[in-house]
Parts: C-alpha cells; structure tokens; sequence
C-alpha cells in the first residue's frame, strides 16, 4: 500500500475508519511557519460527522494531536504529524461485510488485492474517515498561503437534480477582495451556495434520500483568488496533474474539471478563449473559461475547478450482491449510519486539496527565486 504523496512537501496518511486514530505525516514544510490553531480548528469542524441532519450521526470531535514536528507556536522544520483519535465506531455494524461486499464500494477490490487481510469496518484505509487528515493539512497549506494573500472557498453547484450557477457565472469585474468576502461567507453556511434560495432545495433533496435509504450524488465547485501567475509547468507536473492527483485521493471523487470544462465541448475558439487585457499595469483576463491555468501554469486569474461525487454507495435499500466466503449470489441491507450526500462534509476536503496543491506550487517557484 502506498498511501504517500510526493513532491515538494510529502504526506503520508495513516489510519483505518474504525481504528484507534487516523493521521497525517507532513515534510517539507518551511520552519518557522505560524500555526493558527484556532483557524485549524475551524477546518476540521467543518468535515467532522454529527454536526446536523445532513451528515452521518456518528459521533467525533476530529481533534488533531501534534506530536512532532510543532514547538512554541512554529513549524520546527522536521515531519509534522497529526493524529485524530476515534472515539464512537460500532463495528459491530460492519460484521456482514466481511463476506457480503458492498456494491459501489471498496469491499470487494480491497479484499481481492489485500488477499482478504484488508480492514473492512466502516471501510478501513478506504474510509471517508481518511479526509479528516487532508483537511488538517490542507489547514496548515491555507496558513502558508495566507502570507501570499490567497483565499480558497467552495460551494455545491448540484446535488442531484438541484443546481446553483458557477463562479464564472458572477460577474467578471469582480474584485479580488470581494471574492474572498464571498469565500469566506461560503465558509460559514450548512449547505454552502452562491444563490440562497438553492440551499433549501437542496436540504430537502437529501433529506429525502435518507428517508428512503438512499443517497445522492453532488458537483463541487472549488475556487482560489490572490493566486499569483507562473506557478506549475507543462505536462506531468502541471498545476492541473498536482491538483487532479490529490482530488482523485478522495474517497467517492469520480471525475474532475478545469473552468468550463466539458461546455468547451460546445464552443467555438472565439467563444472559448481568454481574451487578455492590462489595466493600471496588471495584466488580466476577460473571462475564465480555462479555470486560471493555461499550459499547466497560473495566469493570475481565480482557479475554478468541479469535482463530482458519487452518491453513498453504503445505502439501506435492498441490493444484489455476492458471498465470497460461499461463492454464491445474495442479497444486502446495509445497517449504519452513513451520509445521504458525502459532499456536503466534502468541501472542506476539496478546499483542502487545492491548498495542498498550491503550497506545493508555491515552494515549487521558490527554487526559482
């Protein structure tokens, strides 16, 4: 298993969902780096479970216990590591799932390629549990971003049928420090959206999913104002390439896009370009269909990208499946408790891989200074 991201910082996550603790080891980080704990403890607040009638009652407080690499306030230079304790697992919930696999979930391919030592309680090292730690160390990326002024925010653009506009929707004159306003307001709503009318709507649709056993599914929209242009390079290790990468580490992302995305499908270049302009010296663009980076390099506009996240696939209805302790076809109803729409608690989580991808970038461009 290799459970490590490398490149100019390097994580490695640890831990299974119903474990003692889950956790994170950070290198690379700059010494002498100002933690704002307090600002950290917001982050993982707004991941953690049994916080409203949208997200799993389980309960956990998602504290994060530093045990290196932190000493009077600052970054010592060596590995930072966090660890979260778990406190309210039930496992025995997940005792059928030893033989009976969930579909649409990891029970099957973990067993087969773990040659059936994997951990199967509430998913093990698959676990959602496992974004706790990327949202602490997507905490610690924002805090060295904030020397660089650089804000992050997201909203649910749809949660099943229910959609709310884009950023590129708002208006292109929009300064940088009004988009911050705005990510940060987005920061302290239950179900975060740019038109106030769609949270309710939404609420309700995932709401009655859980009624009904069920679960949806949602797009994220994630958006970083104050990014300086030139960070990334071409080809493998584009901006795009870092930022896809540690999206594509997070339980139930299935698919991921840059500004409009696949709607370049439907235009003409005319249409599609970025038509560039200097104004009081700076150079800027007139639209942002290319989501803030063009060539695998930032243009200093806002990068926008979408993610999409599968629904729950642990839902209580009746579904068909197989024992691969009998070898024979069976049926299952999932018991436990489980989010009707995992991306409600997934925004902090993709903020939190944006952050990551950008300090990366970051110290990458310091080489260069």
């Amino acid at each position: 298993m290799n459970s490590i991201y490398n490149g100019n910082i390097t994580l490695s996550i640890f831990g299974e969902s119903h474990g003692e603790a889950v956790g994170i080891v950070i290198d690379g980080l700059p010494p002498g780096m100002e933690l704002d704990m307090e600002s950290i403890r917001e982050e993982m607040d707004r991941r953690k479970p049994g916080t409203s009638k949208l997200a799993t009652p389980r309960q956990e407080d998602d504290q994060v216990q530093l045990i290196s690499g932190f000493f009077e306030g600052r970054t010592t230079g060596a590995p930072l590591c966090g660890i979260i304790f778990s406190k309210d697992t039930k496992s025995k919930d997940y005792s059928e799932l030893k033989v009976k696999m969930r579909p649409g979930h990891s029970d099957y391919s973990g067993a087969v390629h773990y040659r059936g030592f994997n951990d199967y309680r509430g998913g093990g090292h698959f676990s959602g549990r496992l974004t706790a730690p990327l949202v602490f160390a997507g905490a610690v990326a924002k805090e060295y971003l904030k020397n660089y002024g650089v804000e992050i925010g997201a909203h649910l653009k749809q949660v099943h049928s229910v959609e709310d506009i884009s950023f590129n929707d708002l208006d292109k004159h929009i300064k940088t420090i009004v988009y911050q306003e705005l990510l940060q307001s987005l920061r302290g709503m239950r179900v975060p959206v740019l038109r106030a009318s769609v949270g309710e709507e939404i609420e309700k649709v995932i709401i009655d999913a859980k009624s009904e056993g069920d679960s949806v599914g949602a797009i994220i929209e994630c958006m970083a104002v104050g990014v300086k242009a030139g960070l990334g390079s071409p080809f493998f290790n584009s901006l795009e390439s870092k930022i896809a990468s540690l999206a594509f580490s997070v339980p139930g992302v299935k698919g991921i896009s840059f500004g409009a995305g696949f709607g370049f499908a439907d235009m003409k270049g005319s249409e599609a370009n970025d038509p560039y302009f200097i104004e009081e010296g700076v150079v800027s663009l007139k639209s942002n269909n290319n989501g803030g980076i063009i060539g695998g390099i930032s243009v200093g506009s806002p990068i926008v990208f979408s993610v999409v996240m599968k629904p729950t696939p642990s839902i209580s209805k009746k579904q068909e499946t197989i024992n691969i302790e009998t070898n024979e076809n069976t049926e299952l109803e999932i018991v436990g408790r489980h989010d009707a729409c995992i991306a409600i608690r997934g925004i902090p989580v993709i903020e939190g891989i944006l952050a990551i991808a950008l300090l990366d970038a970051y110290l990458e461009d310091k080489k260069w200074d």
